[in-house]
């Protein structure tokens, strides 16, 4: 596995030789710093911890001082561990995105965007109970029945209700590749990235 911590910068176009449009999302991914380097002799696993957006010091306890200090490097806000890391590195060395490649399948994992209380018709796609009627005028995005009557005389759990939608953590399998730029520490990936700009999301293969 091989994997880089980033933020969700925005949208934008690449356009290939033949004039085929492809939509893409810009990720600014990296440089991460290794800040532990676990092994299966030591730890009973092996995993590289990556470091990835300056932390002011003043919101640094002590002990986030001291881990950092091991690989020289100054407090970071994100940390993520990534197992059986396929790329030899050393304690406080760099990840950049140069460890992918254009046209590789990569999994990204972040948090979806929050969208508040739903109703079913939105967070289920229901298509309500039909229209209205004499004495109904409010029943267009209605759930409809909830289920028993008498025998468990209550509701049952995972009936797909109104509630809270989005904020969950995601993962999005093979998304592709599209352009990598290493001078930016930009990578560019075509298909549904999770979560709104600013967003951190974690990058892996």
């Amino acid at each position: 596995m091989k994997g880089i911590i980033g933020k969700k910068v925005g949208m934008t176009s690449i356009f290939s030789p033949d004039g085929r449009q492809t939509a893409c999302t810009i990720i600014e991914a990296g440089p991460c710093i290794v800040t532990q380097i676990k092994t299966k002799e030591t730890d009973g696993y092996n995993s590289l911890q990556l470091a990835f957006g300056e932390k002011k010091e003043k919101h640094s306890n002590a002990a986030e001082k001291n881990h950092f200090a091991k690989s020289n490097s100054s407090p970071k806000k994100f940390i993520k561990e990534f197992r059986d890391f396929s790329v030899e590195k050393n304690l406080g060395e760099s990840i950049t995105v140069e460890i992918f490649a254009e046209g590789e399948d990569v999994d990204v994992i972040g948090t979806s965007k929050g969208k508040g209380f739903q109703g079913v018709v939105k967070r289920h796609g229901f298509s309500g109970v039909g229209q209205q009627s004499h004495g109904q005028h409010d029943r267009q995005r209605a759930p409809g029945s909830l289920g028993n009557s008498s025998d468990a005389s209550r509701v049952m759990k995972g009936v797909r209700m109104a509630g809270r939608m989005g904020g969950d953590r995601v993962k999005i399998n093979s998304l592709k590749v599209v352009k990598i730029f290493p001078e930016k520490n930009y990578i560019l990936i075509s298909g549904s990235v999770p979560g709104h700009n600013g967003s951190v999301v974690y990058i892996q293969k």
